[in-house]
């Protein structure tokens, strides 16, 4: 047996009709930047997501540069972000000029948590990053505390947990802002690059539509220095469609990571932790392993794909020699030994029981 990380074609395949359907009506309009496909997906975003205000644009890196820029986050300043996430959250950052203050994560969930935040607070610290790694989803009140206590900004990164849910309320409406990516991987996914930033706070969202268009509100007429990074119509339009679906295929992830749960037994494997409190939306499903290249290897020759998320931390990345002495143990432990396996909406059982089979049998 064969079993893909991720099938998209596959995921696709079943919405191929309704998505020629959105091309015909998309093309037919005349308007494909900043159309009416845009602003309905915006709304259908918002409302999911129990949030005032969601504002379209290019891509999940630019959602989150656009809202820091939004919130006059500048050269000088200092951002707090997990030493653990993708690079995409680093570079938002830096993309404003300012630095990212790396930061080890809770040992269990592997998630940002306030006990580490206050001893990386200085005089320059202007936000704090909070990133829903894997789907799952930071103890959001403990951080806001924190940044209530320091006046910070908190923007999460909500760019692996569309739906995911923290004491009952949709991730993206928990903090000052939020920032989504649609890249077709992702739970809700495009058939391109795309990104929405999420908030509450209308004014803010008035910042972030004039940023995303040139810095224009009034056409030629700017009154910031903005970018170009707007969602096209047809995005927007093949988003509207897999938004419908979202919490059946979010359902469906959490099956498949039930079953992992309560049948993977192997003490040489160390499964994922749920934070207390938290709905995740499983966009992977990331076990620890010491032997971490025999154990892929192993899974590669029995038919199973996997991935990891991610092998070097990013203030060991070559871009960020400037940060390399940040000591974040956690971080780099986990670094050696994450492996995502798959998991997504169109898994058969047959597969999710191969998947186990192979699992126990590693380092018998």
């Amino acid at each position: 047996m064969h079993i893909p990380f991720l099938d998209l074609k596959q995921i696709n395949a079943s919405y191929a009709a309704e998505y020629l359907g959105a091309l015909q009506r998309v093309l037919d309009s005349g308007r494909y930047v900043l159309g009416q496909e845009l602003d309905s997906f915006e709304d259908e975003l918002a409302s999911f997501c129990e949030a005032g205000e969601s504002i379209g644009v290019g891509n999940g890196l630019d959602a989150l540069t656009i809202v820091l820029r939004a919130l006059d986050v500048r050269p000088g300043d200092e951002v707090l972000v997990p030493a653990n996430t993708f690079i995409a959250s680093f570079l938002a950052i830096s993309a404003v000029g300012a630095t990212p203050v790396p930061v080890d994560p809770e040992p269990e969930s592997l998630l940002l948590g306030a006990a580490n935040l206050e001893g990386k607070i200085t005089a320059r610290t202007k936000a704090i990053m909070p990133v829903h790694l894997y789907g799952q989803v930071c103890d959001m009140d403990a951080i806001n505390a924190v940044a209530n206590n320091h006046d910070l900004h908190v923007v999460e990164d909500a760019a692996q947990a569309h739906g995911a849910r923290y004491k009952g309320r949709r991730v993206g409406a928990l903090s000052t802002a939020s920032g989504f990516s649609f890249y077709p991987g992702k739970n809700l996914g495009a058939l391109g690059d795309g990104g929405a930033i999420v908030t509450n706070d209308q004014d803010l969202a008035e910042r972030v539509r004039m940023v995303r268009s040139y810095g224009s509100v009034t056409k030629y007429w700017h009154e910031k220095k903005g970018v170009n990074s707007r969602l096209d119509e047809l995005q927007a339009a093949f988003l509207r469609i897999r938004l419908r679906d979202l919490d059946k295929e979010n359902e469906k992830r959490r099956m498949i990571a039930d079953y992992y749960l309560n049948n993977i037994r192997n003490d040489s494997v160390r499964l994922p932790q749920i934070p207390p409190d938290t709905l995740p939306v499983w966009h992977l499903f990331v076990v620890r392993v010491s032997d971490r290249e025999q154990f892929i290897a192993y899974l590669t020759a029995n038919g199973i794909e996997s991935l990891i998320h991610y092998p070097v931390v990013c203030h060991k990345q070559n871009c960020y020699a400037e940060l390399y002495n940040h000591d974040c143990q956690v971080a780099e432990q986990a670094a050696n030994e994450v492996v995502s396996l798959p998991i997504s909406p169109v898994m058969t059982l047959e597969q999710m029981e191969y998947i186990v089979e192979v699992t126990n049998r590693w380092g018998s």
